[in-house]
């Protein structure tokens, strides 16, 4: 891992006063982005509300990797559903509260306790979450593959 602090640049331009923003960071693919359907957007398109809950979910994922490597904890899948709730809170618009479902697939007799334990840690080490306002809330799924 680089040394602290590390500095993520992203470029945004909208070509008209209507249509996609352009969002750009060198060495990533372009994304357009415009407002979701709730804030009368085209839909089909990422949005901003949608960007910052995806990057919950990533996040959670890519620490669950690193925190089961480092535990020598073997799994076969991940997958997670954050669901972010927007609202009207504190005299403005924010976040509110984020759930995250997640599934994890693992081999047989796989120590459960442990598989929580690891999920767990990974939605508290999560440092978008960390970065966020909001309740914070974690479903588990554990389910073994067949042989």
């Amino acid at each position: 891992m680089h040394p602290y602090p590390h500095r993520y640049v992203v470029d945004a331009a909208a070509a008209s006063p209507t249509g996609a923003v352009t969002i750009d960071a060198e060495g990533l693919p372009t994304i357009e982005s415009q407002p979701p359907p709730e804030f009368d957007g085209p839909g089909g398109f990422w949005s901003p509300e949608a960007l910052l809950v995806a990057a919950v979910a990533d996040c959670f994922i890519l620490t669950f990797r690193s925190i089961a490597r480092a535990a020598h904890f073997e799994w076969q899948g991940l997958s997670c559903r954050v669901e972010g709730v927007l609202e009207r809170a504190s005299g403005g618009t924010q976040f509110t509260r984020y759930t995250t479902r997640a599934r994890l697939r693992a081999p047989r007799g796989v120590d459960r306790d442990k598989a929580r334990e690891l999920l767990e840690r990974s939605e508290k080490l999560c440092l978008i979450a960390n970065s966020l306002r909001g309740e914070r809330l974690l479903e588990i799924e554990v389910i073994e593959a067949e042989p």
